[in-house]
């Protein structure tokens, strides 16, 4: 259909027009509204002007505009008009446009499988039509829309985070409850409870600047449910503040509870209802400021910022002006910007556009994944291609298609430099490089004593803090117990040595001898028990080394249990590094390759060499600094059999430090390895091969 003949088109009868506020430059603005999608159109003076005379000849248009207003107007303009208007279906229907819209409707809609194919991402399913009870509810709550409500919540949502602040460490072992079966319900019922009043906050705030709220229903986000209002008529209002109040409600609804459920946590005692405070609390600040506030997104943080900007259409208008700019400057071809502004704003859109990009590829990236291990396998793997191709693979495509097809309107030299820099970059990605491994890990000595009590007894001995030789005396403890013992069995032996002597001398001895000899074995094997265990109590140095962490409160007389470490023997000779390396990243690394560690705090890494890989994964950390309950980097998963259990397969790869670390002790750190070559192309491709063969179940 030609341009032209889109202007000759009748306006559809059931379209609304609204003067809405002025834009930035101060030109009058007004909008259009479709009331059957409920959907509205922003318009500026020309496209008024327009509508004033629709439908005629385009010419005819824009000469009158041109005789009667102080606007300049040319044909094209008028055509642009008209095509925007027939592409939203404001116009009447007629002629092939009609048979389209005919052939549309005929389609089977959510019956057929290709519509859920391409909508299973996100339906809105609209539940109620809330506007009597939103007026009813709206005029109870109304003073608590007073400036005196406002600054009682501030003050309790302060008072509450000081509170917190205070007991901080009992708030943050209370959130890991959260991380069981009875406190993700919880979670998830905090949850429903937050994003409800957060959706009654925008359809209040609405209602009360006079705004119809259509429906309030669900909306299925990759299947799973989230609730939503339709305030689209909010583009009625001519204050882009009072937009910006209706934008705001719903994290302002939001933070307002969890500021009280802070305050209710911090002065409530243990029970039910702390913990359903803590939900609340977590449920607001950590979703609202992690998701509603990110204006990279279509949610409440993107009509925020467009309303503060009075700036509609943010993300079209960005993405138009980034996709000019990357062809101005990749392809040098001097396309006019899609409206004009100021240079600074201009550079302000097309950053905002690229961080866009690169957030939702990463988001997107994300619902991949979870579309994948939400389904089974087989469908799994199709549904995250199918969503990989439309929402990330799909732009970039129509965008190339652009560039291929104006490739003849680059210059020469700029298509050779194309050329040669698309040719370095894909050598780049197929040459194999060398790749460092990172991985956590603990120095210690090489050698290692700890030395503890053998038994609940007393301190005898202790040696102070030092270097000492091998054979040095480390520990001494006294048992009077033991003594005792040693001392009656002495006695025993001593007695029963006389009287087997005795009966060899008398006649029909012998035969009593026999039952004192073996009462006389026993006896010595009590003494000889009792002796080694009395040896026990005298603890030596097995290798000379630095005797160390010695509990100085510990005086001799004292009594300690078998669980006291009264100090440690370390051999300052040799330093090794355990460290803990991914499945995917250990087949890279080989016994001799050079590596560093880095201590932790430390300014300057010591140089290492790899002398072992395991071959097998580990079964739990021999290490508990490594622990993130303690600090470290691995998440561990608690066993009763093998007590912390890595969350993730892990690998142990051994270093010898070729120095000492400065401290000398045994300390926590990073570890950098050298890796084998790899190719990035290559690499990506067995991995995803690998991964699709393996889930797949081929």
């Amino acid at each position: 259909m030609q341009p032209a003949s889109a202007a000759t088109q009748a306006l559809r009868q059931d379209l609304r027009l609204y003067e809405t506020a002025p834009a930035r430059d101060g030109a009058p603005s007004w909008a259009i509204q479709d009331p059957v999608l409920n959907r509205f159109y922003r318009i500026g003076w020309l496209e008024y002007e327009c509508l004033l005379r629709w439908p005629g000849d385009p010419a005819q248009i824009a000469a009158d505009i041109a005789s009667t207003t102080p606007l300049a107007v040319d044909v094209a303009q008028v055509e642009e008009f008209a095509r925007f208007l027939e592409q939203h279906q404001l116009l009447m229907a007629s002629g092939a446009a009609l048979q389209r819209m005919v052939q549309k409707a005929r389609e089977p809609g959510w019956r057929d499988w290709r519509w859920w194919l391409h909508h299973y991402l996100f339906i809105r399913v609209p539940l109620v039509r809330p506007e009597r009870f939103l007026v009813r509810l709206a005029r109870a709550l109304d003073p608590l829309f007073s400036m005196p409500a406002l600054l009682a919540l501030l003050l309790a949502s302060l008072l509450g985070m000081v509170l917190v602040a205070r007991q901080w460490d009992s708030f943050a072992h209370s959130v890991m409850d959260i991380l069981t079966p009875s406190g993700i319900t919880g979670f998830l019922i905090a949850l429903v409870v937050s994003k409800t009043l957060h959706e009654l906050g925008h359809a209040l705030v609405a209602t009360r600047l006079g705004v119809r709220v259509a429906h309030m229903g669900v909306a299925l986000l990759v299947m799973w449910p989230m609730l939503y209002t339709d305030t689209g008529e909010s583009w009625r209002l001519r204050s882009n503040r009072q937009r910006l109040a209706i934008s705001v409600a719903g994290v302002g609804v939001e933070m307002g509870l969890a500021g009280l459920a802070t305050l209710a946590w911090a002065l409530l005692d243990d029970g039910s209802l702390r913990q359903a405070a803590l939900y609340l609390a977590t449920t607001g600040w950590v979703l609202s400021l992690a998701l509603n506030v990110s204006p990279f997104m279509r949610f409440d943080g993107y009509f925020i910022l467009s309303d503060l900007l009075d700036f509609p259409n943010l993300h079209e208008r960005a993405g138009a002006h980034a996709k000019t700019w990357l062809r101005r400057q990749v392809l040098g071809v001097e396309d006019a910007y899609p409206e004009h502004l100021p240079p600074r704003a201009r550079r302000a859109l097309v950053v905002f556009a690229l961080v866009t990009w690169c957030y939702r590829a990463v988001v997107f990236l994300g619902i991949a994944w979870a579309v994948y291990a939400f389904f089974f396998k087989a469908l799994g793997i199709f549904l995250m291609l199918v969503e990989l191709t439309w929402f990330l693979a799909k732009p970039v495509w129509s965008e190339l298609k652009v560039w291929r097809e104006r490739w003849r309107e680059v210059r020469r030299p700029r298509r050779s430099g194309l050329l040669a820099l698309l040719l370095l970059a894909g050598g780049l990605l197929l040459f194999p490089w060398r790749f460092d491994v990172t991985a956590g890990g603990v120095a210690h000595a090489q050698r290692q004593q700890f030395v503890f009590a053998p038994l609940p007894t007393q301190l005898a001995e202790l040696h102070p803090a030092g270097r000492v030789e091998a054979g040095a005396v480390l520990a001494r403890f006294e048992s009077p117990d033991l003594a005792a013992r040693e001392q009656l069995a002495q006695a025993s032996v001593d007695a029963l040595e006389r009287r087997l002597a005795g009966l060899l001398e008398i006649s029909g001895g012998r035969e009593k001898a026999l039952a004192t000899e073996q009462r006389l074995q026993e006896q010595l094997a009590e003494l000889r028990a009792v002796r080694e265990e009395a040896g026990r109590l005298r603890i030596t140095a097995e290798f000379g080394g630095q005797w160390r962490d010695v509990d100085w409160l510990r005086r001799p007389g004292t009594w300690v249990g078998v669980k006291v470490p009264l100090g440690v023997l370390t051999d300052t000779d040799g330093w090794l590094v355990d460290a803990y390396v991914g499945e995917r990243e250990v087949h890279r690394i080989a016994s001799g390759a050079q590596a560093s560690f880095l201590p932790e705090g430390g300014l300057r890494a010591l140089n290492a060499e790899v002398i072992a890989v395991d071959s097998t994964r580990v079964r739990r950390l021999a290490h508990p600094m490594l622990d993130s309950r303690h600090g470290g980097g691995f998440s561990t998963l608690v066993d009763d059999q093998q007590g912390t259990a890595p969350s993730e397969a892990l690998y142990r790869v051994r270093l010898r430090l070729h120095e000492a670390p400065p401290q000398g002790k045994e300390l926590r750190g990073q570890a950098r390895i050298e890796g084998g070559a790899r190719s990035l192309v290559w690499d990506g491709l067995r991995s995803a091969l690998a991964v699709l063969v393996r889930e797949s179940g081929f």
